[in-house]
């Protein structure tokens, strides 16, 4: 399982998440996504604990805590959406195939 960390100060480092999340168990990762122009995180996270249960006392305590002047919202993180597979129903480009004129 993976935990969904979000509303983050700007000026969080992996580091700090790694000290936090030590308090409730051993972390086995920590991703801090970055935008891609500027190099600036992006207000969340995602931590990964090696103990399930550790996970769950993480998300119960730090969801809804203050930390470095902004409320965490904290809970488990959902399966990742492949963007390019999901058409949405859009049609496609170009000609139908099955014009009445």
């Amino acid at each position: 399982m993976s935990i969904y960390i979000g509303n983050l100060n700007y000026e969080i480092t992996q580091e700090d998440l790694q000290e936090v999340f030590t308090d409730y168990g051993t972390v086995t990762r920590v991703h801090l996504p970055t935008d891609r122009e500027t190099g600036r995180v992006r207000g969340f996270a995602f931590v990964e604990m090696e103990d399930e249960t550790d996970e769950e006392r993480a998300i119960e305590e730090l969801d809804g805590a203050e930390w470095m002047d902004r409320r965490l919202r904290v809970n488990k993180a959902k399966p990742r959406q492949d963007k390019r597979s999901s058409s949405g129903g859009r049609q496609s480009f170009g000609r139908s195939r099955s014009r009445d004129f």
